[in-house]
């Protein structure tokens, strides 16, 4: 797929992984909207980047979805490129024991991953694939998943949702195929973002660079370019590509 002159929306797309690819999409002459909870980011977008087009959207909430998704389609005509990206990272284990004490993981934590890192991926999709279909245009879906959609230690809302991704990709490859609609997925292994850094000890990370075959973190590059490998190329379809480093968990 050409990129150049793409309607392209990034989901997620104000900081890490998501900020990089859209930053590299403006780059390649593509129309550019980045959907992001985090208002202040999106400012700084704005003021460096004019041309991205920028919308505070909640990407877990089913209305903010479908209003934010019609505004870019007012300005902009359509939709050719989704990259449902955003995503955040709970670390808990399903049950911890303290001084005799009991814990159970939380239940509204898990209900806050699984919308943001699952059900935002439905509401997005749905809504981007139904003006597909009217305008008959032959899009492409791209579902950022996660090394740990195989299951991950005290990460089970997260793992959970990624694995769910990746069913949800396989699905709609074998369903959107008829339009001439491509989904496909790519599951970074740990990569440096703020994200990554934040939610875990630098210890537990040296101990997951060690146990990577090549002794490091991804790079965000390394990952933004898996995805424009995807969209570039038309005959990746209903897979997931694992960009991880040689790293099994």
């Amino acid at each position: 797929m050409e990129i150049k002159g793409k309607r392209i929306i990034v989901t997620g797309g104000a900081s890490g992984i998501g900020k990089e690819l859209s930053l590299k999409l403006l780059h390649e002459d593509a129309i550019v909207g980045v959907f992001d909870i985090d208002k202040d980011a999106l400012n700084k977008i704005h003021i460096d980047n004019g041309d991205i087009y920028c919308a505070s959207c909640d990407v877990s909430n089913y209305q903010q979805v479908e209003k934010s998704i019609d505004a870019f389609c007012k300005i902009h005509g359509g939709i050719d490129i989704l990259v449902n990206n955003a995503s955040i990272i709970h670390n808990s284990l399903l049950i911890s024991l303290d001084k005799g004490q009991i814990t159970k993981y939380d239940v509204n934590r898990w209900n806050i991953v699984i919308s943001t890192n699952l059900s935002s991926v439905f509401y997005m999709t749905s809504h981007v694939v139904k003006k597909m279909v009217e305008q008959r245009i032959r899009g492409l879906i791209i579902n950022v998943s996660s090394i740990c959609s195989s299951g991950n230690l005290g990460q089970s809302a997260y793992s959970a949702a990624k694995a769910g991704t990746n069913a949800l990709t396989v699905t709609w490859a074998k369903e959107l195929g008829l339009f001439g609609i491509r989904v496909a997925g790519i599951a970074p292994g740990f990569t440096q973002t703020n994200t990554t850094m934040q939610s875990m000890k630098e210890n537990v990370l040296n101990e997951w660079k060690k146990k990577t075959p090549i002794r490091r973190l991804a790079s965000i590059n390394e990952i933004v370019d898996g995805i424009l490998f995807i969209m570039k190329n038309d005959f990746y379809n209903g897979r997931i590509l694992e960009l991880d480093g040689g790293l099994r968990l």
